[in-house]
């Protein structure tokens, strides 16, 4: 209930208080006034936004950013071990030094946009200013929802603009240059990569049981993560997932060729039921591949072999996979399931994007023209 106190100051000056409850109970002042009237409206607004789960405790605000998303924000949040891992590398590289000690309900649009401004002024790309303004979007939207600040201080930033780069993807000829620098051990896992699309996880996830020759399919279901330990949920800088991304297995069909490969490489490598297809150490019971150490050791060196004169990620062997398929006719759908995408959309990306679609394309115009 709203309600005013008359309060005497040293020398007969009159103030009056303004004072409510709030849902717990708990008595507040929205301040001291020159009036009666003046502080009995403010009493009755601060009750009315109580009533309609509008009031914030301002003693909420008082909290620091790191305090909110350390107690709040980061035991509230469900996530995959990857994601974690990035989220923990965002906050602690770039949000928490710069909002960290700032009382949450004093971070302002302005104090968001120095943000943008200082990182982009320290070289952060474009495009990861907006990763990361999701993320801290992200935090501000559950204190709003918290009832801890009014308003979302990131909703209205303005962000560097992203330019897209030209997608380059490689043609057949050019993967099979890349493929003869690859060292022998390692090409099998080229071809199942450039043949069925899959991401880095699922590959090196990949075991023996996954391979069915006889019905010449690939089953996509275990993933590996690789995270630093203090990340990790296990101690293990390896963790394994028993689904991919979007949650859901996949099986797809190889070719004959493939199947010959697959087993050549199990009899050489002596590898059992449940090994993995791609054992670090190149033999039966080894545990899974490093990225980083497979790209520094095996992947920039066979790049430089290769002389392909454009940078290529190994991440680029699934885009060359979808934009190959539908260069050669296949139905989207069908690519969009091998590729275990959720939005037909994010398939339709790779409809041009081998170096000569624009070549294909004109020839088709012609021959409409000439007709």
């Amino acid at each position: 209930m709203a309600y005013v106190r008359r309060r005497v100051l040293s020398g007969g000056r009159v103030r009056y208080d303004a004072w409510y409850r709030d849902a717990a109970g708990r008595r507040h002042s929205t301040g001291s006034f020159a009036t009666r009237r003046e502080a009995a409206h403010a009493a009755r607004d601060a009750e009315a936004k109580i009533d309609a789960g509008q009031w914030i405790d301002p003693a909420d605000g008082r909290v620091t950013f790191a305090e909110y998303v350390a107690k709040s924000w980061w035991p509230s949040r469900h996530l995959e071990v990857s994601t974690r891992a990035a989220y923990r590398s965002y906050l602690d590289t770039h949000f928490l030094p710069y909002f960290g000690q700032i009382p949450i309900a004093s971070i302002l649009p302005s104090t968001v946009q120095a943000w943008v401004s200082f990182a982009h002024q320290a070289g952060l790309s474009p495009r990861s200013i907006r990763k990361y303004h999701v993320l801290l979007r992200s935090i501000f939207r559950r204190a709003v929802r918290d009832r801890v600040i009014a308003f979302n201080p990131c909703a209205d930033t303005e962000l560097p603009k992203v330019v897209a780069k030209p997608t380059r993807i490689l043609s057949p000829v050019e993967f099979e240059r890349l493929l003869d620098v690859i060292p022998q051990r390692h090409r099998v896992m080229m071809l199942v990569a450039i043949e069925t699309g899959m991401r880095w996880g699922e590959l090196v996830g990949l075991r023996v049981r996954h391979v069915d020759v006889l019905r010449r399919t690939a089953l996509v279901q275990d993933v590996v993560v690789e995270v630093s330990k203090k990340d990790s949920p296990t101690g293990e800088r390896f963790v394994t997932k028993p689904y991919p991304k979007n949650d859901q297995p996949r099986r797809l069909r190889i070719t004959s060729e493939l199947v010959e490969a697959i087993a050549c490489h199990l009899e050489n490598l002596d590898l059992r039921h449940d090994d993995l297809l791609f054992p670090a150490n190149g033999c039966s019971g080894g545990g899974p591949i490093s990225r980083a150490n497979f790209r520094k050791r095996v992947w920039l060196p066979a790049l430089m072999r290769a002389g392909l004169g454009f940078d290529v990620r190994f991440h680029d062997l699934r885009h060359t996979h979808a934009s190959w398929l539908l260069a050669g006719g296949a139905d989207l759908k069908v690519v969009m399931d091998r590729m275990g995408h959720a939005q037909l959309a994010t398939t339709q990306r790779y409809l041009h994007t081998l170096p000569d679609a624009d070549d294909r394309a004109l020839d088709a115009f012609e021959r409409t023209r000439s007709s």
